[in-house]
């Protein structure tokens, strides 16, 4: 005779879906800020309810069982939709409170988000803002790892709703110290004499052309030298100031640098967009509104970027 389910303690549900996000116990523990033990009794009580094995047990983590995969798909159905059922609650309140997770990279996020979450948390004291920096893998959205995200690159995903935050270019900075000592170049043919500092072609670059440097006043295929090459813009920066050379970088990690001047005021590099995103289950939710138009409202403020690049567009992604 088959075992009987019994009823299921919703709180499991958290604990659940924590320990599929990190892989394991112990990570799960330590996010959930509960002792590992904790968590295993709490995942093991939830499989003995369902009467089915949710995971693989290994010496190197965590693995879900088909069933496990079967039931993560509704727990995180079930979040969606909870999500969405609170965002209208929100709205019909009309009160923008509570938490708010918002991802972007370590840079942007560092250099030109944090002084405006500042001024964010002034104006909307009651609710709590947590940022999530990161450079290696984007947080999942849809997986309710995070809120709200700032990317670079427009999505795909028709869950997720877009809307362009700021368009900016890459210029040309040094250290005052440096041209003091190497003078400052007037045309472009003149970085061949001068120390450049580029991203690397054999790291994951950020934007078509990001070396544009080693190229621009020369011919077609033939490339300078570079001083250094590393895969971070903050890297760059730190060199750039640190007085090594002439280096790309985007207004917003300058901004608060007055020992860098630009170089070459007439040579733009590339181009890129910043998109503020969230996920549909969010569309109307307060919070998430209040951020939104805050950021755009910041960036039409933002004396440093010219009018023709902070013309905004709210879109739909397409299927």
């Amino acid at each position: 005779m088959t075992k009987r389910m019994q009823p299921i303690v919703w709180d499991r549900l958290r604990l659940f879906n924590a320990v599929v996000e990190a892989g394991s116990f112990t990570h799960a523990a330590r996010k959930l800020q509960l002792s590992q033990s904790a968590v295993s009794r709490q995942v093991a009580a939830l499989e003995e309810s369902l009467n089915v094995s949710l995971f693989y047990r290994h010496a190197r983590g965590l693995m879900l069982t088909e069933h496990g995969h079967l039931f993560s798909a509704v727990v995180h159905d079930m979040d969606l939709r909870l999500a969405q059922g609170l965002a209208r609650l929100a709205e019909s309140r009309g009160q923008a409170d509570g938490p708010l997770r918002i991802t972007t990279t370590i840079t942007f996020g560092s250099a030109w988000l944090a002084s405006r979450i500042a001024r964010f948390h002034w104006q909307y004291p009651e609710i709590a803002v947590s940022a999530f920096l990161v450079d290696t893998s984007e947080l999942d959205l849809l997986a309710r790892q995070a809120d709200v995200a700032i990317r670079f690159a427009e999505q795909t995903n028709p869950n997720l709703i877009q809307r362009r935050l700021m368009s900016s270019r890459y210029h040309l900075y040094a250290s005052k110290e440096y041209i003091a000592t190497h003078g400052m170049p007037s045309t472009p043919r003149e970085l061949d004499h001068h120390e450049l500092i580029v991203y690397g072609n054999d790291a994951e670059i950020p934007f078509k052309n990001f070396d544009w440097i080693l190229q621009v006043g020369r011919e077609p295929g033939v490339e300078r030298k570079p001083a250094l090459k590393v895969n971070s813009v903050y890297a760059i920066y730190r060199a750039v100031k640190s007085g090594l050379g002439i280096g790309a970088l985007p207004y917003y990690i300058v901004e608060e640098a007055p020992d860098l001047v630009e170089v070459l005021h007439d040579v733009a590099g590339p181009t890129f967009d910043a998109y503020f995103v969230y996920p549909e289950a969010l569309r109307g939710s307060k919070p998430v509104m209040v951020l939104r138009d805050f950021l755009l409202q910041q960036v039409r403020d933002d004396a440093s970027l010219p009018s023709s690049e902070i013309e905004s567009l709210s879109v739909r992604v397409a299927p």
